[in-house]
C-alpha cells in the first residue's frame, strides 16, 4: 500500500484495514439479504409490489451518496466510513424485531443508509491508498474477502436455520451484531491514515469523465434488477426455503471468493476494455436465459453466473483511477453511487409492477438490453485508458467547472 505518513506495520497495515471492514459488511448484508425474501413474503405476507417499495426505498440512500462530500467536511473519511458501518449492522441486528411492512421499511431505509455511505467511502479509501498498478489485485482481493465473509455468513444462517432451529429474528441480531462489533474494534486497533493527496471537498463534475458515469448508471440500473427479481423469483417460482436460499448464496460466494483474485490480475494483465466486453457478453446471456428459465437447478446456475460476471466490474473502478485526478476521488465515489442509484430509486417499484401486470420475463429481457447498452459503451473505453485519453472518441473532452 501507497500511503503517506503511515508508520504503521504489519496487521495495523490500511490494506489490513480494508480487508477486515470488507469482511465486517457482507456479515451482516449477507444475512439480510438471505432472510429478506422469506421474511418479507413469509412472515409479513409481502407480494412483489410491496417488495419493490421496500427495495426502491433502500435505494434512497445510494441516490444521496453525493452528500458523503459535505459530511467530509466535518468528519474524516475513515472515522465516518467506520460509524456507517456500525450503523449497517444496527439496522440489520434490529430487523427481525419489527415484523410488519412498516417495520421492514424503517430498518430496511436504517441499514441502507450504513450500507451505502460505507460503500461510497471505502471505494474512495481503496482508490486512494492503491498504486494504480496494484489497485486490480487490491480490489480484487478485497472482493474474495467479501466473499469469503458471505460464504460463512450464509453457511450460518444454514446451520441456524435448518439445525439450530433459531427463530430469523435472533439470526438478524447476531448477523448485525457481528458487523458492529468489528466496527468497533477497528476503531480502537487501527490508526488513522492518511491519503498522499487532498480530497476536492465540494462535488465534483466534469465532462471527460462521461464515459465513466455512463458505465456506472447502466451497471447499477441492470444490477438493481437482478438483485431484486432474481431473488423474488426463486421465492415466489422454485419455492425456495431460507435454508435453501442460504445454500445458493453458499455456492455463488466460495467460488466468487476463489475467482475474484484472478480476476483482478486478468484486468492488470489484459485490461479494463476487454474485461468489460467479455463482462457485458456473458450478462446479455444471462439476463436472456433466466427470462425463460423453468429449473431451479439451472437458475441457480445462472445466479453463480452473474456474480461472476459482476466480479469483472471491478475494471470500471479502476478504469476511472487511471483517467481521474487524484483529488476527484472521494467526490467522485459518492457521486458515482448517486449516479448508480438513479435508476435503482425507481426500478424495484416500477418492475415489480411490470412482473405483476406482465410477466417475470418482460424484467428479465430488460436486463439483457440494458447489459446490450453497456456493451456498447465498453467498446468506447480505450486500451491505455489515462488523463487526456479517457474514451476512443475524441480523447479527453474540455473540463467542466466542478459543481458547487
Amino acid at each position: 500500500m501507497n500511503v503517506a505518513n503511515n508508520p504503521s506495520t504489519g496487521w495495523r497495515r490500511a490494506e489490513v484495514f480494508l480487508i477486515l471492514t470488507a469482511i465486517a459488511m457482507p456479515i451482516s448484508f449477507s444475512t439480510w439479504q438471505a432472510l429478506f425474501n422469506n421474511f418479507a413474503h413469509d412472515q409479513i405476507g409481502s407480494g412483489a409490489w410491496e417488495v419493490g417499495l421496500i427495495q426502491s426505498l433502500r435505494e434512497v440512500p445510494g441516490f444521496l451518496s453525493f452528500t458523503v462530500i459535505f459530511i467530509l467536511l466535518v468528519f474524516r473519511e475513515q472515522t465516518f466510513a467506520l460509524f456507517s458501518l456500525a450503523l449497517l449492522g444496527l439496522g440489520i441486528a434490529v430487523t427481525g424485531f419489527y415484523p410488519s411492512f412498516w417495520g421492514l421499511m424503517l430498518t430496511t431505509f436504517l441499514m441502507s443508509v450504513g450500507f451505502h455511505y460505507f460503500e461510497t467511502l471505502h471505494q474512495s479509501l481503496a482508490l486512494q491508498w492503491s498504486d494504480k498498478s496494484k489497485a486490480p489485485m487490491v480490489l480484487g482481493r478485497i472482493v474474495s474477502a467479501r466473499s469469503f465473509a458471505a460464504l460463512v455468513s450464509f453457511a450460518l444462517v444454514y446451520v441456524a436455520l435448518d439445525l439450530g432451529g433459531l427463530e430469523l429474528k435472533w439470526v438478524y441480531l447476531i448477523g448485525g451484531g457481528v458487523t458492529l462489533a468489528i466496527a468497533v474494534f477497528c476503531w480502537t486497533a487501527f490508526p488513522r491514515y492518511e491519503a498522499k493527496v487532498g480530497q476536492t471537498k465540494k462535488i465534483v463534475l466534469k465532462r471527460r469523465y462521461w464515459l465513466w458515469y455512463a458505465l456506472t448508471f447502466m451497471s447499477g440500473s441492470r444490477r438493481q434488477i437482478f438483485i431484486v427479481f432474481s431473488l423474488f423469483l426463486m421465492v415466489e417460482k422454485f419455492g425456495f426455503d431460507p435454508a435453501a436460499m442460504s445454500l445458493m448464496f453458499v455456492a455463488s460466494t466460495g467460488i466468487t471468493m476463489f475467482v475474484a483474485p484472478k480476476i483482478g490480475k486478468l484486468v492488470a494483465r489484459f485490461g479494463e476494455r476487454r474485461a468489460l466486453i467479455f463482462e457485458y457478453i456473458g450478462l446479455i446471456g444471462v439476463f436472456a436465459a433466466y427470462a425463460f428459465v423453468d429449473t431451479a437447478w439451472i437458475a441457480v446456475v445462472l445466479y453463480v453466473l452473474d456474480h461472476l460476471f459482476f466480479a469483472f466490474a471491478l475494471a470500471i473502478k479502476t478504469y476511472f483511477q487511471k483517467i481521474a485526478n487524484p483529488e476527484d476521488i472521494a467526490s467522485s465515489s459518492g457521486v458515482s453511487f448517486t449516479i448508480s442509484h438513479i435508476a435503482a430509486v425507481f426500478i424495484p417499484a416500477l418492475y415489480g409492477y411490470v412482473w405483476v401486470q406482465h410477466s417475470a420475463s418482460a424484467v428479465f429481457l430488460s436486463a439483457a438490453a440494458m447489459a446490450g447498452v453497456s456493451l456498447v459503451l465498453a467498446f468506447l473505453v480505450p486500451h491505455n485508458p489515462r488523463i487526456g485519453n479517457e474514451t476512443v472518441v475524441g480523447g479527453s473532452a474540455s473540463q467542466a467547472a466542478p459543481a458547487e
